[in-house]
């Protein structure tokens, strides 16, 4: 499977472009996938519900399944949060899977910026940064390709010629 991921500060509108990507490249005809990481705990299930009870009753994994969709939750249980590489590894797979966030891992990138959040470029600190989508020109010369942040089109454009699709 082919990965690129999409990085960037918070509020810097990842999860914007993350969503603007899968439906531009999913209407070109190739298959999506998406991985997200939290930095904080985070729930997909409901007090109260089967899968919910099952969880505190000690289970590590519960698989919800039905006609329309299957989720699998994994507790970790005191263990260490599982590896970009073993994330992927449970993935069906696809064409292309969207990574948001693990920016230290070393998979190329594109870096969502936004100049109101005031944060710096992560780009010019790492080379796996491969280009800038930004909503604003750019001061300094960033050594790789700026797109406008809503250009979805070029930037998907991109992506897919640096995976090769």
């Amino acid at each position: 499977m082919r990965i690129y991921g999409v990085v960037g500060w918070k509020n810097a509108g990842k999860t914007g472009l993350m969503e603007r990507l899968v439906t531009e490249i999913t209407l070109r005809g190739f298959s999506v996938s998406t991985l997200k990481h939290a930095h904080h705990s985070f729930d997909v299930d409901h007090p109260g519900k089967d899968s919910h009870r099952h969880r505190l009753a000690g289970a590590t994994e519960v698989l919800l399944s039905s006609r329309n969709r299957w989720a699998l939750m994994h507790e970790n249980r005191g263990q260490a949060e599982a590896t970009l590489p073993e994330l992927l590894a449970r993935l069906a797979p696809v064409d292309l899977v969207l990574v948001e966030g693990y920016k230290r891992d070393t998979h190329p990138k594109v870096e969502a910026h936004r100049a109101e959040t005031g944060n710096p470029l992560i780009a010019p600190q790492d080379p796996t940064v491969r280009a800038i989508a930004s909503d604003t020109a750019l001061d300094d010369d960033p050594q790789v390709p700026v797109f406008d942040l809503n250009d979805t089109r070029a930037i998907a454009d991109f992506i897919l010629k640096e995976v090769g699709l």
